[in-house]
């Protein structure tokens, strides 16, 4: 039975770490720094409280920065005790987002993985580094993966289309260094949430579904993580549309995630415990 447990807990911990919940934050005016924190708290299965998301981003001018602190809570950090830190800078261009520079680094029960991205003008993945896989590699072609942004910067290009009146529909393509694959985004339906026991908001939000693509994966990967799920985007920090709520599909079930938290835009609100 701890065998079991313990293998659940290390996927749930891998699956968290890709549900990748960013506030929006729009484009200020040159020189002036426009930012955005929040923090996130997820729940796995029978309601372990599993994995603190903290995020802020920041906008100078036609400049973006993302940055995103992950640990482990709970029983979760009995068994696994994981951090992990991301950041990505990037431009602003056209109404999109352009990532430059992505750089991540995971502490899992004291082992160390480190990964990295450059990208070029033209949307190319100038290089890439990630840990060396115990089997064959994964492998993909240039052209493939050109056009391609981090997992920051997808979550990012999705609430700012949101938040400019646009609809949910987007396909963004995602190259991490070990993976591969499409984030496909599609309305879902308007919902008004209540409070419940995990979170103190209440209010109108849009729905939107995600699902994850693979197209190539490393091959010995042996962790699940999510294919489909959906997010709550709602209006709480000025217009600024954010997700207040998300639920992920599991091979374990489902995965729930709560804003906890947000400072930014004339809002500084608690709206679950830490």
């Amino acid at each position: 039975m701890r065998i079991m447990i313990l293998s659940r807990l290390v996927s749930l911990a891998a699956i968290a770490v890709a549900l990748l919940f960013t506030p929006v934050a729009s484009r200020a005016p040159a020189g002036e720094t426009d930012r955005v924190y929040a923090r996130f708290e997820v729940f796995g299965f029978a309601g372990f409280h599993v994995l603190t998301n903290r995020t802020t981003i920041r906008e100078i001018g036609d400049r973006y920065a993302i940055s995103m602190d992950l640990d482990t809570r709970g029983l979760a950090s009995v068994f696994v005790d994981l951090t992990s830190h991301s950041e990505v800078q990037g431009e602003l261009a056209k109404g999109a987002a352009r990532p430059e520079a992505y750089r991540a680094d995971v502490r899992r029960n004291g082992a160390e993985r480190h990964y990295s991205l450059d990208y070029g003008r033209d949307g190319s993945v100038k290089s890439a580094s990630a840990p060396a896989p115990t089997g064959p590699q994964l492998v993909v072609a240039a052209d493939q993966i050109r056009g391609t942004v981090d997992q920051l910067t997808a979550y990012f290009l999705i609430e700012r289309q949101l938040a400019h009146g646009g609809s949910c529909s987007m396909v963004v393509p995602v190259f991490d260094g070990a993976g591969f694959y499409n984030l496909r985004f599609s309305d879902l339906k308007r919902d008004t949430l209540s409070a419940d026991g995990y979170q103190k908001f209440a209010g109108p939000a849009q729905v939107c579904q995600v699902v994850r693509e693979d197209i190539a994966v490393n091959p010995d990967r042996n962790e699940d993580t999510y294919k489909r799920g959906r997010i709550w985007y709602a209006r709480v920090a000025g217009d600024r549309m954010m997700p207040v709520r998300m639920e992920y599909d599991t091979a374990f079930g489902v995965v729930k995630g709560y804003l906890a938290e947000v400072q930014g835009h004339g809002a500084n609100l608690q709206l679950a415990g830490d």
